[in-house]
């Protein structure tokens, strides 16, 4: 089980990162636009860098959604390797079986 305050710390980006999305994308726009000017690209990279470091959706996790594990989640169940091979052997997860050849 991971720390609690690392799951909470990830669920804080999680929130900053939908509160400053329109804003960065906006700015993104500006800064990848052809028509733009040099001064308003340049301004609009300075307010870009203003912004929260977590604001970037880059700088997320992706975590387990049972145990809170960082490493080895696969993102089409959202669960780690380790619950994966738990429920899956339960039978806990649709559609998933375990290979033999």
């Amino acid at each position: 089980m991971a720390k609690k305050s690392m799951v909470a710390r990830e669920n804080k980006r999680a929130k900053t990162v939908a509160k400053y999305a329109e804003k960065r994308a906006k700015l993104k726009e500006i800064i990848r636009n052809p028509n733009s000017s040099d001064d308003e690209k340049w301004e609009a990279q300075v307010a870009l860098q203003k912004l929260p470091r977590n604001a970037s959706p880059v700088r997320q996790q992706r975590r387990c959604r049972l145990t809170g594990r960082p490493h080895a989640v696969y993102r089409k169940f959202g669960l780690s390797r380790n619950a994966i091979r738990k429920y899956g052997m339960q039978g806990d997860i649709p559609g998933l079986v375990k290979a033999s050849w």
